[in-house]
């Protein structure tokens, strides 16, 4: 069975970024190995160019020029949902991935959490190489899958 998996990566090398610092998820396929596929812009909020990777605007992109548009106060796209684009902002970022399996980040936050779970999307919050984690990834989803133990 084939499947989506979404990575929060600055560098495509190591799973570095938190759910709300993430501006490209990487979007790698399961089959009977895995291959990045495509790499998914996170826009700033225009639904219209949501999951468009080929119009990406960097001004977009950055958390400080969205923190500026709406005067928020934190450093960051944490805290409760509350910090830029709130529970609105999570959503949007949730939908865009939600064609995937699961989401891998350094960090995933409370509401994003909650609302993957709404959707039986599985997070990993790890920081690793990517290719590791997506080796132990696709081990335990072969595991889970085949009905087969994961203990060794």
């Amino acid at each position: 069975m084939a499947y989506k998996i979404a990575v929060g990566s600055s560098d495509g090398i190591n799973v570095d970024l938190k759910f709300g610092e993430v501006e490209n998820f990487l979007i790698y396929e399961v089959t009977d190995s895995f291959r990045l596929v495509e790499q998914r812009a996170v826009t700033g909020g225009n639904s219209e160019d949501e999951g468009n990777a080929n119009n990406v605007n960097s001004s977009d992109l950055s958390l400080e020029s969205n923190c500026k548009k709406s005067n928020c106060k934190s450093s960051g796209c944490g805290g409760n949902g509350g910090g830029c684009g709130g529970a609105e902002g999570v959503q949007k970022k949730v939908s865009l991935i939600d064609d995937c399996r699961c989401v891998v980040c350094r960090k995933v936050g409370f509401q994003a959490q909650k609302q993957f779970e709404k959707k039986a999307i599985s997070v990993f919050d790890v920081e690793v190489p990517v290719e590791e984690a997506l080796k132990k990834i696709t081990y335990y989803y072969e595991k889970i899958d085949n009905h087969k133990t994961l203990r060794t």
